[in-house]
């Protein structure tokens, strides 16, 4: 019974931080926009990146950021980075032209066939990164797992939790990425790419600065 409100405890707290905006949603968003296999592709990204939390977590990544001061303020400052990188790249590409899939053309399909699962792979990838650049996420899953996890964590924990928190955030993202890459936001973004790329590029922009900002401050 213990071992059961503690998993719902863990699994009730993460998926409020999933659904609370940041990075990885600006991210999913932007992408199912324009495609939504990549969309699904980043949404699968975000799990697997939060999976890379939940063992990190376990194994004790709490305890190695107070332990080592310096490395928190490392992580902090390369994510940081990264996720200005990733503005300055949306930004940057506002005012290129986007060919989105149309879904049931025999182009789509061809394209599918051949170039469709490097493109995929890449998304997928992009999305771990975006996941795993915000240090903070790493302390959230510290912090929630030693709130609701016993001292001793029984093996069926230890193995069930990590697989809760991939479906959870995976099936947070899936939702955004099917709810997004419909026909009427597609052609709204289309309408709109310049400002809506800018704004997002903006965001996750402004969120790396931070990051940044905070790890020289400290």
């Amino acid at each position: 019974m213990n071992n059961t409100l503690s998993l719902l405890g863990i699994a009730g707290a993460m998926a409020l931080g999933a659904m609370s905006p940041g990075p990885s949603f600006v991210m999913v968003a932007r992408t199912a926009v324009a495609s939504r296999t990549d969309g699904l592709a980043a949404a699968l990204g975000m799990g697997a990146g939060g999976l890379v939390f939940a063992i990190a977590a376990l194994a004790g990544l709490q305890a190695a950021f107070l332990a080592v001061p310096a490395l928190y303020l490392a992580i902090k400052g390369f994510g940081g980075a990264y996720l200005v990188y990733l503005g300055v790249r949306i930004w940057r590409g506002a005012r290129q032209p986007l060919a989105l899939a149309e879904a049931g053309t025999s182009a789509n399909a061809q394209r599918s066939a051949t170039g469709g699962g490097g493109r995929a792979r890449k998304t997928f990838l992009l999305g771990l990164a975006t996941q795993v650049s915000n240090p903070k996420t790493a302390v959230v899953y510290a912090s929630i797992f030693a709130a609701f996890l016993p001292h001793d964590v029984p093996l069926v924990l230890a193995l069930t939790v990590p697989a809760v928190i991939f479906c959870i955030e995976t099936g947070w993202y899936t939702v955004v990425a099917l709810a997004l890459s419909s026909a009427a936001p597609r052609s709204a973004y289309l309408r709109y790419k310049l400002w809506i790329d800018r704004a997002a590029g903006g965001v996750m922009g402004l969120l790396g600065l931070r990051l940044v900002w905070s790890a020289v401050r400290d």
